[in-house]
């Protein structure tokens, strides 16, 4: 017998080989399992959440065919160019961010637009000493000829969408253009958008955002990818190709008539801006989509100030759907524009199929584990690629559309990627189902830190949000994913460990991320742990997640 013979027929039976040979090879035990009642209760709502999340997943390469197939559709040019400018006025919105006050109020004072044309607002819900510090940028900005007013509203009611309301009331600007305090738009910004608004139909231009401090962190490169996402596939494929979309709340200018017309800024919702954009399309107010025009801003460099901005937005899209679903369907649009609305705005029930998903996983697995391989890669193989795979192809394709010299680093970030999209199904989920038992919240403001370059230190930490239980569920969460991949390997399911580790990295990265971050500025500074207050949501308001 040849040595390399008898070394294959006395080698250790463990191993890749051996997993191979007991899994697909040995026939001892075919045919000995046979499906039962709890099997079945257990795998089928397992695979009907599996389907269901695999639809929207199918829905991310139609928007990416979309945005292909209408290419051509786009049209960046205005249609003609105003003889006479009308007059603007523009909103800026702010709650407590005093450390982006004057960056903001100087990108505005020097963009471009005749003075006697334009009038500037700044609409200040403040309680803490933002208002002091508002209060006097605006006077010397005044006081050097700028039309700007200030306005301060002693409650908040309504929050984001009052104040736009209480300011709309006193505007004399035909076009409105509107800024989140972190927003820094260029110069030239007013002069490349107003002229849009030539033709009588547009009711809504929203410009592109690109990100202030992207490289700050793995986080921010993250969530710029998410962005990304956001402004080149899905709102270039829905207003390419003729669907409703959203004005994302900045970054946009608003014809006055359009409002008005959608029954004006309400706030029964926590995304207002999405409402009031399907209301005016219902309308029949036309938007349209720049994606060439940029408008630079700061992301969430904190996991606690990332979550409650993502909450928020899940939370009020769901909410908007309860609300204006039911009027686009009685509405005479094209069946396909209903259609798109109905996976735009539902789209955040992924979240709590995510953690029906997450509690039937390892069950299922272990269920199916007795099935054999075949059956199982027939049927997850597809859901796979449907739902999960999907993900990848939408964010990548994004990133070589905007950077197609160096598109191909994105696939590093995709795991961390996706592993935070995990993580989130926590805070989002609560969120979720707050908005399907109608559960009222206030609008969690999304804190501002002020901080562009990497290493750079926030000057707002009075600003950032208390933690509460939530971190530590996601670590028992992962924790418990951790040991259901060490039961795959004690039964050679090798190939589970990959995705079940994506569940690990996404629950203890978000955990660890919202318990540690902030902590060691407290401790490098000597700072009492009790020392911050959260001013930014004042009881009886949720403060954070």
């Amino acid at each position: 017998m040849p040595h390399w013979t008898a070394s294959l027929a006395f080698a250790p039976q463990s191993g890749f080989r051996h997993f191979l040979k007991t899994q697909y090879a040995d026939q001892t035990f075919k045919g000995l399992y046979t499906w039962n009642g709890f099997d079945a209760a257990l795998l089928l709502p397992y695979f009907a959440v599996m389907i269901v999340l695999a639809i929207y997943g199918v829905h991310r390469y139609q928007l990416v065919y979309l945005y292909f197939k209408h290419r051509k559709d786009y049209h960046p040019e205005p249609p003609g160019k105003f003889t006479e400018l009308p007059r603007i006025t523009v909103q800026l919105p702010i709650y407590n961010e005093q450390f982006v006050i004057d960056r903001l109020l100087e990108a505005i004072c020097a963009m471009d637009y005749p003075q006697d044309k334009l009038e500037i607002q700044l609409l200040d819900d403040s309680t803490d000493e933002t208002q002091q510090v508002a209060a006097a940028i605006v006077a010397r900005y005044a006081a050097l000829g700028h039309p700007i007013v200030y306005m301060h509203r002693e409650n908040r009611h309504g929050f984001k969408a009052g104040a736009l309301d209480a300011g709309l009331k006193v505007a004399k600007g035909d076009l409105i253009a509107i800024f989140d305090a972190d927003f820094v738009p260029p110069h030239d910004w007013l002069m490349k958008v107003v002229h849009h608004f030539y033709d009588p139909a547009i009711g809504m231009v929203q410009t592109r955002w690109t990100h202030l401090n992207r490289d700050y962190s793995l986080l921010t490169q993250v969530e710029a990818i998410l962005l990304d996402g956001h402004f080149v596939l899905e709102h270039g494929a829905r207003a390419r190709s003729g669907d409703f979309f959203n004005f994302n709340g900045t970054a946009g200018m608003w014809r006055r008539q359009a409002i008005t017309d959608a029954g004006g800024w309400q706030h029964d919702t926590l995304t207002e801006d999405t409402d009031l954009s399907y209301r005016s399309q219902l309308a029949g107010w036309k938007f349209k989509y720049l994606p060439d025009i940029e408008c630079p801003a700061e992301l969430p460099i904190e996991m606690t100030a990332f979550k409650t901005q993502q909450a928020r937005w899940a939370k009020g899209l769901i909410q908007t759907s309860i609300k204006v679903l039911p009027l686009i369907f009685k509405s005479n649009v094209p069946r396909r524009i209903k259609i798109e609305a109905v996976y735009h705005l539902t789209a955040n029930l992924s979240y709590p199929l995510m953690v029906l998903m997450t509690a039937l996983l390892i069950p299922a697995m272990i269920v199916r584990f007795y099935q054999g391989w075949f059956q199982m890669l027939l049927i997850d193989v597809p859901l796979f690629t449907a739902s999960t795979l999907s993900i990848a192809t939408f964010y990548v394709i994004s990133q070589r559309e905007l950077f197609p010299k160096n598109w191909l680093k994105t696939f590093l970030y995709l795991p961390i990627l996706m592993a935070l999209g995990i993580g989130l199904t926590i805070t989002n989920t609560k969120a979720v189902m707050e908005a399907l038992f109608g559960i009222k919240s206030a609008f969690a403001r999304t804190p501002k830190y002020s901080v562009a370059k990497k290493g750079e230190k926030s000057k707002a930490a009075k600003y950032r949000k208390r933690l509460l239980l939530t971190p530590w569920i996601e670590l028992a969460i992962g924790t418990y994913f951790a040991l259901a991949i060490v039961y795959t390997f004690t039964n050679n399911n090798f190939f589970t460990a990959p995705f079940l580790l994506l569940f690990v990295l996404g629950y203890w990265y978000t955990g660890l991320m919202s318990l540690l971050q902030g902590r060691f500025e407290r401790w490098k500074s000597g700072a009492s742990p009790d020392a911050n207050t959260d001013e930014s949501s004042p009881k009886p308001f949720p403060v954070g997640v």
